[in-house]
């Protein structure tokens, strides 16, 4: 009983070792070696972001009917700004101009096309224009999953795992999943962290509500059946004994 419990632990330990070439990011960069990319990240807005936007000039009350507020409180400085929500047809209801349609826009786009319909009603207008629902979702093999506020405009892949305390040793780092969706249209995209090539990935930079899966490694995989196998055995082992106890202590009769 005791050399099948041995050769337990034993597969247990040999199945959960892990080799470097599993767990070792950009393997494959030099030393010195200087990458130049044209990689980057543009968010486009997409159906329920919320946005917030707030338009201002050199004159105070000539830009006040173009922000949305909601009704201060009494002993309140300033009312608290209304933020905007894409709704199914891609639109926001903007104070004064009525609907105006921003999905897939980028805020730089957004913005040029505000001051084309506001240039009848205001000269030189500022505008500032902010995603506030910028998450990511981190699941699968990592220290600390979760969903996580992106607090700037862009988020890479590796920020979003940091986020999420990094791979733990039986995370797969070759074959990392993004789930992006657009407006019901999901697109599935793998990339290789072992690999340089991953910083110029399309999903090396994330776009908002992306979902990042991490797979278990096959030595996560073996030391999982190991351990029910283990379970099994112990449960027949302790059957074993217990009917043999029960067999030397029952009294002759």
């Amino acid at each position: 009983m005791k050399n099948v419990f041995r050769l337990i632990v034993l597969g247990a330990v040999l199945a959960s070792c892990v080799s470097k070439q599993e767990v070792v990011y950009f393997q494959d960069a030099k030393d010195y070696e200087t990458i130049v990319s044209d990689n980057s990240s543009v968010n486009k807005f997409k159906v329920d972001d919320v946005v917030s936007i707030h338009v201002s000039t050199l004159n105070p009350e000539a830009s006040l009917p173009f922000n949305l507020y909601r009704g201060g409180q009494e002993g309140e400085i300033r009312p608290e700004q209304i933020d905007y929500i894409v709704n199914k047809e891609g639109e926001i209801n903007f104070p004064v101009l009525g609907n105006i349609k921003i999905l897939g826009l980028s805020p730089e786009e957004t913005k040029a096309l505000l001051k084309e319909k506001l240039s009848p009603y205001l000269k030189n207008p500022i505008i500032n224009i902010r995603l506030k629902n910028f998450t990511v979702t981190v699941l699968g093999q990592v220290k600390k999953p979760g969903t996580y506020p992106v607090n700037g405009e862009q988020i890479t892949i590796l920020e979003a795992l940091g986020l999420a305390n990094d791979l733990d040793i039986k995370g797969m780092r070759n074959n990392v999943l993004v789930i992006r969706d657009f407006n019901g249209t999901k697109v599935y995209y793998r990339i290789d962290l072992t690999t340089k090539e991953s910083l110029s990935s399309p999903v090396y930079y994330l776009t908002q509500n992306d979902v990042v899966y991490v797979e278990p490694n096959q030595s996560a995989i073996k030391t999982s059946a190991l351990d029910n196998r283990a379970s099994i055995a112990v449960s027949i082992a302790s059957v074993l004994i217990t009917s043999t106890v029960l067999l030397v202590t029952r009294p002759n009769r």
